[in-house]
């Protein structure tokens, strides 16, 4: 690679290009392109599983809950212990531990025996494991990068999982046709070793470690007091909070829409979800091109309240193509929301706090796990449409009135990453 493109003075010195001029976050993210496609893969994979072993909307939405509820129980004291051990190290055991996962899928599969409850079961490991990989690697950036790149890097860090949004959905119906669904999880597994592979070659800057006299428990509470007062943050976590509780947790309904209402199978399946990836990246592209540029503290409510909008809108469609355009649309401001968010929940926080404030902010995994049942309990009453269009006004009205509060009483800051206290 030439290092020079990417200098002061470098062709992409003005855009979020540069990240890629360091050599860790380098290893990092070649790391979280693998690691990203196979965790992809396992949770639509399991969702696609699940609708094919019972046809349930409300299992298919117990799936995604098995896998995310855990992050709501136990991200917290993953962040204490990011916060006290190697992060580095511990992503390396629990990406150990997700190829194991995938090869257990899928040898269950081959053998004949899956049934949901096993899916259910490695669901929740995974969220477990989850609990703990999320924070480590949330806080593990700004070891890597300096703060002026942070929120390029965290760009660039999510341009890997809208193109694993893209290249898993692109193969996964022909994948299945040409090797079955434990194909699949086969590569899962392989993906997850490649990630080992590259984790193993890293050697990061040390963290900031709380001192030594504070135990797990302690750290817990000095992280919910640390949030807590501090007004940004807290705003930050709600919206997330309620962005995956009635936004994104319509993923788990996907399979059932894909079936139901636009009449298709695993291929319309793939394609819907191509749409969403494509929609992902090309966002992505445009807040790396802008680099600097980019205004989070307004962006983030562009991202959320658009969102809303065009999820109330899907609600309405049933047609292939209409559905695939508003995916699109989804799947870009999805990530504008993400990239915003996170970017100024990273900015904002103490790296001696970092890893338990990312643990709170996964939070949102953990509402999505509430949102994903909730949705599959409503769909199975009123409808896959309906629900869709009704979780998407929601988001609509609670984010309106928070950003309408947050201007009227001058909270964010046009010029500044954050959101004023």
């Amino acid at each position: 690679m030439n290092l020079r493109l990417f200098g002061a003075d470098g062709f992409f010195a003005q855009s979020s290009f540069v990240v890629f001029g360091y050599r860790e976050y380098r290893y990092f993210w070649i790391a979280a392109a693998f690691s990203n496609i196979g965790m992809w893969a396992l949770i639509y994979g399991r969702l696609w599983l699940m609708h094919s072993l019972t046809d349930s909307p409300l299992l298919v939405g117990l799936t995604n809950t098995a896998t995310l509820a855990p992050v709501l129980v136990l991200s917290v004291w993953g962040g204490a212990l990011a916060d006290r051990v190697n992060r580095l190290k511990l992503l390396q055991f629990t990406r150990f531990l997700f190829a194991g996962l995938a090869f257990l899928t899928g040898l269950l599969i081959v053998m004949d025996v899956i049934a949901p409850w096993h899916v259910i079961a490695i669901s929740v490991v995974t969220g477990i494991l989850l609990s703990f990989d999320i924070p480590s690697r949330s806080a593990m950036m700004p070891s890597l990068l300096p703060r002026e790149h942070l929120a390029g890097g965290i760009a660039m860090y999510s341009f890997v999982f809208g193109g694993a949004a893209v290249i898993g959905p692109a193969f996964f119906g022909s994948l299945v046709a040409l090797w079955g669904i434990e194909g699949i999880f086969f590569i899962i597994g392989a993906s997850y070793i490649l990630t080992v592979v590259f984790l193993l070659v890293m050697n990061p800057a040390y963290h900031v470690q709380i001192p030594k006299t504070s135990n797990i428990a302690q750290g817990v509470l000095e992280g919910l007091k640390y949030v807590l007062g501090y007004r940004a943050l807290l705003i930050l976590i709600l919206l997330g909070i309620v962005m995956g509780m009635f936004g994104t947790s319509f993923e788990a309904l996907l399979p059932a829409f894909a079936d139901d209402v636009l009449t298709g199978g695993v291929t319309t399946y793939s394609r819907i979800l191509l749409a969403e990836g494509i929609g992902g990246i090309c966002a992505t592209l445009t807040i790396a091109l802008l680099g600097t540029r980019v205004r989070p503290s307004y962006n983030v409510f562009v991202g959320v309240i658009g969102f809303g909008i065009t999820l109330a809108a899907l609600g309405l469609v049933s047609t292939v193509v209409m559905a695939m355009i508003l995916l699109a649309c989804l799947g870009g401001l999805r990530v504008v929301f993400g990239t915003m968010n996170t970017t100024m929940m990273q900015t904002l926080s103490e790296d001696q706090y970092r890893g338990r404030v990312m643990s709170l902010h996964q939070l949102t995994w953990g509402s999505t796990a509430i949102g994903s049942l909730m949705m599959g309990a409503l769909a199975e009453g009123i409808g896959v449409s309906l629900t869709i269009g009704i979780c998407g006004i929601i988001v609509v009205l609670f984010a309106s009135s928070v950003a309408i509060w947050m201007f009227r009483n001058g909270y964010v800051n046009s010029r500044s990453v954050s959101v004023e206290e």
